[in-house]
Order: structure tokens, then C-alpha cells, then sequence
């Protein structure tokens, strides 16, 4: 029987999960609210500062799997290429020291026995810390590891702060060991960093969406999902207001959008209800020739920097104490450090501060044990995002991990039905 599978949301998990339909011969419908792809993973010309930018600096690493074969099933892969090693430049701006983590590429950290690769000042004990972060069991990051001592300062709290966008004070152990066993865990080729210099939408976005097209599954924008028709634990229509469609008895639906939308949309759903923010700054100036494409700062109101060609971008997680910061204050505050990393001359160039208040769920034990699997109780309804269960904390790899795992449920479950 010919089935036709409904995928509401078009970010990266929708894509994904579109992609991985559509590339197996299934009929495939995406229907996006807004009138563009990507969610919070996209670009869009700025016109306060004449250019395209990304909404969000995303790092992705060489042990990402799933974004990278979704990279070559869109074919893409090209678009983020990978550095000879896995090495993270560092400055302290309070001490003004400055060192590169250098991983090798193997599964013993040979690296923590090399002073030129390890941060100053430290010896290859005091990295046993982050295997305190792999042994099993809950609770938080603060109660496998000692909130103190320089690799606390400048590895483990950058590292938690990135990865989860929570402090690790409050941070689940759990999903810091998830993403310290598929990272610093297995070496150095899981480690490189990988930055999409094209921008997020032309790396990870518009080559899903020409792939789409391709396969005769276009998106439709600018549908807002009204509600789910349901019955006898099916559903068997979606109200876009002006639209209804009704579904076969085949057809299923994979519900790609967030977790406040999917709450909405599927009465007694549980899912995250908390949320930390996301601040990102963008100054219109070329970077130096030296600068590297991305450097990590400590003891700074930077976190982060990137370096595209005619931008410096910085990141900063965890930032819900910048909410209520003025924007020309922060922009300024911002600034002053990264012209201090950069050795560029003070005066402000253009600049645009993005403010994410909901970027991702928190990251807390708490908040992670209400992410609902991607099966529901609706025998054709599933789940993707970020925010379900993927095993990871909110990030693109886990976003295309579960927009796979809710295609691969879809393909199940019509087998069952034959």
C-alpha cells in the first residue's frame, strides 16, 4: 500500500528524517510554519550589517556519524571540511597565557603526557577528572567532578558549558559522559573541529532542500500546524486552519518541532519545560591572517570565537545572566575582549548581537529524564528534535540523530502493518 509520511517541522531533524524517507523510495510531505528551513540552525542576511550570517555558532566535531553521512547523503560532506588534527587554541585574558589542546589522533591520551599539548601548568593526573565524568550513574557534573584547579577552570567547564548550554553545577553527568565517550574519549579523529565557513543554511540546509526537490518532495512553508485529528489512537488528519488533510490508513506523521509546539499539539506529551539561552555577537571586520578559525577564552565574558571571511563571531553559552544586558553595552563588552585576543584596534566596528533565550533545553538530570522517546502512543505519530531522547544534550548531532531514528521507526512500523 502506498504511504505518504507527513514530517511537520523543517530543521535539521525534519530534514533529516525527510532525506532518509525520501532516499528510500517513501512518499514524503514536509510542511515548515515559517518561510524558511533550518530552525535555529540557519543563516540570513543582516541588514544592520550588510551580510549574511549564521543565527548561532554551531561547532560539529569529526566524531559527529550522523551529521556527517547526512552531509554526504545531501552532498554536502565537502562543505565542512576536516583539520589534520584535533587542536584547540585557548587564551586566559586575565593571565594573558595562551596554549593549544592537542589531541592525538588514538584512544590512549598519549597527549596528557606531552607539556607542549596539555594546558600549563597542569600534569597527566590531574586529567583523571574527566574520567571521573564516565563512571556510571546520575546526578550532576558538580558531583563527579571538584568545581576547582586549573583543568577544572580551563577544561572541563568550557567543555560542559559548550556541549550542554548548562553550568556544570547543574548539568547532567549523564549526557557529559555521552558526549565526552564519543569525543575525547575515543581520540583525537573523533575531536577535530569542524566549522561550516559556507554558513550553516548552505552547509547543513540548502543542500537537504535541493535533495528534497530532487526526490520530488519539496517543503511547503508557511504552514502552521493547528492541530492533529485523532482516532481510535491514530492520527488521521492535520488541520493547517485554512487546509485540512486527511491520512490513509498507511500514512504516518513525525512531529519535528519544539518541544513547546509539540506539548501544544499532542495533549499529555511530556517534555522539557526549561531552557537556557544562547548569546551570539557578530562584528563586520577581517579577521587577521593569523587568527585562528575558532579559539576558546577563559575568564572572559567570551566563550568563544570564530573567524569567517569579513566576520568574527563569538558564542557564549549558558548566557541567561546577558538577557537583561544592554546591547550596546554587551556589544562593547564583547568586543573589547576579542580585539584584545585579535590585536585589533578598539574602536567598535558594526557589529549584531543574537539573543537565543530558548536555545536549548537545560540540561539538568531533571529536565533530561522528561525527553519523551520518538514513539508515541499514536500508532503513526512520531517525534524528532533535539529535545527528545537522543542519549546526547541538544545539539545538530543529536537533532539528525533523532530525525533518523524517526524515519527508521516510520519504516518499522510499515513493515508491521504489512
Amino acid at each position: 500500500m502506498t504511504r505518504t509520511v507527513h514530517i511537520v517541522g523543517a530543521g535539521v531533524a525534519g530534514l533529516a528524517a525527510a532525506v532518509r524517507l525520501a532516499q528510500r523510495g517513501v512518499r514524503v510531505a514536509v510542511h515548515e510554519s515559517a518561510g524558511q528551513a533550518g530552525g535555529r540552525c540557519r543563516s540570513y542576511h543582516d541588514t544592520q550589517l550588510g551580510m549574511t550570517i549564521d543565527n548561532g555558532n554551531h561547532l560539529l566535531l569529526s566524531g559527529n556519524h550522523a551529521t556527517l553521512a547526512y552531509l554526504k547523503a545531501t552532498g554536502a560532506v565537502h562543505r565542512l571540511p576536516q583539520p589534520l588534527s584535533a587542536a584547540f587554541p585557548f587564551i586566559d585574558l586575565k593571565t594573558r597565557e595562551r596554549w593549544t589542546l592537542e589531541f592525538n589522533d588514538g584512544r590512549i591520551p598519549w597527549w596528557v603526557f606531552d607539556k607542549r599539548r596539555r594546558i600549563p601548568g597542569t600534569g597527566p593526573t590531574d586529567y583523571l577528572a574527566l574520567a571521573r565524568l564516565l563512571l556510571p550513574g546520575s546526578g550532576t557534573v558538580a558531583d563527579r567532578v571538584p568545581a576547582n584547579g586549573v583543568v577544572y577552570d580551563r577544561l572541563v567547564e568550557p567543555l560542559i558549558v559548550a556541549a550542554l548550554n548548562t553550568d556544570p553545577s547543574e548539568g547532567s553527568a549523564a549526557l557529559a559522559a555521552a558526549v565526552i565517550r564519543e569525543t575525547l574519549a575515543a581520540g583525537g579523529r573523533a575531536c577535530r573541529p569542524l566549522i561550516a565557513r559556507d554558513g550553516l543554511s548552505p552547509t547543513l540546509i540548502e543542500p537537504a532542500l535541493s535533495a528534497l526537490d530532487k526526490l520530488g518532495s519539496p517543503v511547503r512553508f508557511n504552514r502552521r500546524l493547528r492541530a492533529l485529528k485523532t482516532i481510535d489512537g491514530k492520527i488521521t488528519g492535520l488541520d493547517f486552519g485554512d487546509d485540512v488533510i486527511g491520512l490513509g490508513a498507511a500514512d504516518a506523521v513525525i512531529l519535528a518541532v519544539p518541544p513547546v509546539v509539540a506539548t501544544d499539539l499532542v495533549p499529555g506529551l511530556q517534555a522539557p519545560t526549561e531552557f537556557r539561552a544562547i548569546v551570539n555577537a557578530h562584528f563586520r571586520i577581517d579577521p587577521p591572517a593569523d587568527f585562528p578559525p575558532m579559539i576558546g577564552l577563559i575568564n572572559a565574558t567570551t566563550e568563544w570565537i570564530f573567524a569567517f571571511p569579513g566576520r568574527l563571531s563569538v558564542t557564549i553559552s549558558a548566557a541567561d545572566r546577558l538577557l537583561e544586558t544592554g546591547r550596546d553595552e554587551l556589544a562593547s563588552t564583547i568586543w573589547r575582549e576579542v580585539a584584545a585576543v585579535a590585536g585589533l584596534p578598539d574602536a567598535l566596528p558594526p557589529w549584531q548581537i543574537v539573543r537565543e533565550r530558548r536555545a536549548t533545553f537545560a540540561a539538568t538530570p531533571q529536565q533530561n529524564a522528561r525527553r519523551p522517546q520518538a514513539a508515541t502512543r499514536y500508532g503513526n505519530l512520531f517525534l524528532a528534535g533535539d529535545w527528545t531522547a537522543t542519549g546526547l544534550p541538544a545539539t545538530i548531532e543529536g537533532a539528525i540523530r533523532s530525525g533518523n531514528r524517526a524515519a527508521d521507526l516510520v519504516g518499522s512500523s510499515e513493515r508491521t502493518n504489512e
